[in-house]
């Protein structure tokens, strides 16, 4: 709990003045850097040692997708110390109404999805592949929601078509131990080893929107490959086709 007191003391007290600036200067880079500091100073104060491999993967230019399973809280905050900055983020609105942070997140370009109106969710996604054709990078989180018991769930395919028009490669991204570190709806952050497997792009040069369920399957195939064998799922995504599915993955 005390490591959750001080993620909340560090956004209020640091964030905020930091976020009037940014108000003020319309720029984010302080803003940002001060963000990836208390995620660093977190993880490193509850004891989390992050083990990367694949970091030649990353892509030194140019917008993606990073995608990547989600087993816990803890994983945006170590994929945001371990990926290249800036990337933002498609995440559920509430974390958006949190004071100071979700201003800031706001800002910085992280983009709310409503997962209970398909209506908004469309509009949203709409002004997120704005964003990525004007260069911007996100990492998304196609099961929707964090894993109960660690093993890999069932894709969306929202992320995917969103990759497919903006014709942007897709980065797949494992991540394993979060679910030990910070089980789901627990706010103790244990200490422990949190591993990250970055693997080689994936393209969507000449795919169409008919080859969304083929290119969720191929990633879905390569982020469990790096997974223990007990965590690796069903082995099947769901879709239910056109643009927004409900909802893009979170």
């Amino acid at each position: 709990m005390w490591c959750a007191a001080f993620i909340f003391l560090y956004i209020f007290v640091v964030g905020t003045p930091v976020l009037l600036h940014a108000l003020l200067v319309k720029r984010v880079d302080l803003l940002y850097r001060i963000g990836w500091l208390g995620a660093w100073l977190a993880l490193r104060l509850a004891g989390v040692r992050l083990q990367v491999e694949g970091v030649q993967n990353l892509p030194h230019t140019g917008a993606c997708f990073y995608v990547a399973n989600h087993q816990s809280n803890i994983d945006p905050p170590a994929l945001f110390v371990v990926l290249p900055p800036r990337i933002a983020l498609l995440g559920k609105k509430e974390v958006f109404s949190i004071p100071v942070l979700g201003a800031g997140l706001r800002l910085a370009n992280f983009v709310p999805v409503d997962r209970a109106n398909p209506d908004a969710a469309k509009e949203t996604v709409e002004g997120a592949l704005a964003y990525v054709r004007k260069g911007a990078t996100f990492l998304v989180f196609p099961e929707g929601t964090r894993s109960p018991d660690g093993r890999l769930q069932r894709f969306k395919h929202g992320v995917f078509v969103l990759a497919i028009r903006a014709g942007v490669p897709i980065i797949p991204i494992t991540v394993d131990g979060g679910d030990a570190l910070m089980p789901k709806r627990k706010w103790e952050l244990r200490p422990g080893t949190f591993r990250i497997t970055i693997h080689p792009a994936v393209s969507t040069a000449g795919l169409t929107l008919e080859d969304r369920a083929a290119l969720a399957r191929r990633v879905r195939a390569v982020v469990a490959s790096a997974l223990p064998p007990n965590k690796r799922g069903e082995g099947e995504e769901i879709g239910t086709g056109g643009v927004v599915p409900g909802q893009p993955g979170l």
